[in-house]
């Protein structure tokens, strides 16, 4: 509360009577109908009474307005505001209340500046009821306080229904949670029980500026494994097949079932990768994602255990700025000799590829991204500062702290921020 003396309003000259200044706090909240113009009239009578605006909010739902104004006047003055308020809210045809904060509640409520800011956002096909009461449970559980409750995808037609739906959400949040690893945990259950997925981060500059993201390439930006299409090709699909779930299995490193699969490849005529090429299943959103990185000036690599060939075709197709993959000898006869060249792009490769070029770039690491499907992606998505699995295999999505499994690739937007109305031509299908 401020006190300062000052002339009342019926006081001149050297007979003025000095009263004490008396500061209060009122908390204006208004619901209804929204319209332009609105909040301008409101703010015209907040500024003919002298009132200062501690804090203010707004949300529009379906064109019901809510809004919230926190202000600071002479107590001498407010009477007269909340009169004149009233009067203009009937004019408007919305609803006004007004409730007095004391000094010491709104102290309290600055002083919870300090606490940690996080941020969850829930992404799938169509959200419902069930799967954000359960996930705000889990923050309610954790002490988390939502602060507020953002909508980031557009309006969906009820009427025309879309393949590609998609909806999402952003929870704005306060507090630090009791149990982290304990929430992230119930998060990943509920996202496989509910078909929702999560991505909890926290609130900091570096959520705001990520600038390097670094893909896995096959079963992430494409729908297939190239090495399985080149052994269908061979007639050997059914052996290469074979060796990649022992390596699953975890009964051969992924180097030496890389260094199997490849020798099952020799006699291979190199023509037909490029025509596997030219009809590169492409993962959902892929188009869309590319656009909006290259127009928001992201750099975008391609890290893959797969073969360059195949990645510098995306390469040339999006003009992705970095490819590392494996690249495969070929001998004087045009055919595939069933070796490599170089060293081979594995997991502990990504994740070293994805520091050197943060290096080159001079990104921190706190500002990268990856997203990967496999086991060989864990290394990167570890490593990065917000590290994605997609549509992956149970260990992946167990050991990685954001996923998307239930919409296509463009699901990472949403994960950076991004709304779609800030898209533009480049976020449209």
């Amino acid at each position: 509360m401020k006190d300062d003396c000052i002339a009342t309003p019926h006081s001149h000259g050297e007979n003025a009577t000095l009263r004490p200044r008396v500061e209060e706090q009122i908390l204006v909240r208004i619901t209804g109908q929204d319209r332009p113009g609105l909040t301008a009239a409101v703010m015209g009578i907040l500024a003919k009474y002298d009132a200062k605006v501690l804090d203010i909010g707004q949300a529009d739902i379906h064109s019901t307005l809510s809004l919230g104004i926190l202000i600071r006047m002479d107590e001498m003055k407010s009477g007269l505001a909340m009169k004149e308020l009233l009067f203009k809210a009937t004019e408007l045809g919305v609803n006004i209340g007004f409730s007095p904060i004391s000094d010491d509640e709104y102290e309290d409520w600055v002083g919870h500046q300090g606490k940690n800011r996080y941020i969850l956002m829930m992404l799938g096909r169509q959200l419902e009821a069930r799967q954000i009461q359960a996930a705000t449970q889990i923050l309610a559980d954790q002490g988390l306080n939502i602060d507020s409750i953002l909508r980031l995808t557009g309006r969906k037609s009820i009427k025309q229904l879309d393949k590609h739906t998609r909806a999402c959400i952003q929870f704005s949040l306060r507090g630090e949670p009791t149990n982290r690893q304990e929430m992230q945990s119930k998060l990943m259950k509920l996202s496989q029980e509910m078909e929702v997925d999560f991505s909890f981060q926290k609130d900091d500059m570096f959520r705001r500026m990520r600038r390097l993201i670094c893909f896995d390439m096959d079963s992430t930006l494409i729908q297939t494994e190239c090495i399985d299409e080149l052994a269908e090709r061979n007639g050997v699909g059914a052996e290469v097949r074979a060796i990649t779930e022992s390596a699953m299995r975890g009964e051969i490193d992924f180097k030496e079932s890389f260094t199997r699969r490849v020798a099952l490849l020799k006699g291979l005529d190199v023509s037909v990768m490029q025509d596997i090429a030219e009809h590169l299943p492409m993962t959902e959103g892929v188009d869309r994602l590319m656009s909006v990185l290259k127009t928001c000036g992201y750099k975008i690599a391609i890290l893959s255990g797969g073969f360059t060939y195949f990645g510098e075709y995306l390469q040339r197709r999006y003009g992705i700025d970095y490819v590392y993959a494996n690249e495969l000898e070929i001998g004087e006869d045009g055919k595939l000799t069933g070796r490599y060249v170089g060293e081979v792009v594995d997991g502990h490769r990504k994740a070293e590829l994805l520091k050197l070029i943060a290096q080159v770039e001079k990104v921190n690491l706190a500002q990268t991204i990856a997203v990967g499907d496999g086991a060989n992606d864990l290394p990167m998505i570890s490593e990065a500062g917000l590290g994605i699995a997609f549509h992956a295999k149970p260990r992946v999505v167990a050991n990685a702290e954001q996923s998307i499994s239930t919409i296509g690739l463009d699901g990472v937007l949403y994960f950076l921020g991004f709304k779609d109305s800030y898209l533009g031509e480049q976020g449209k299908l």
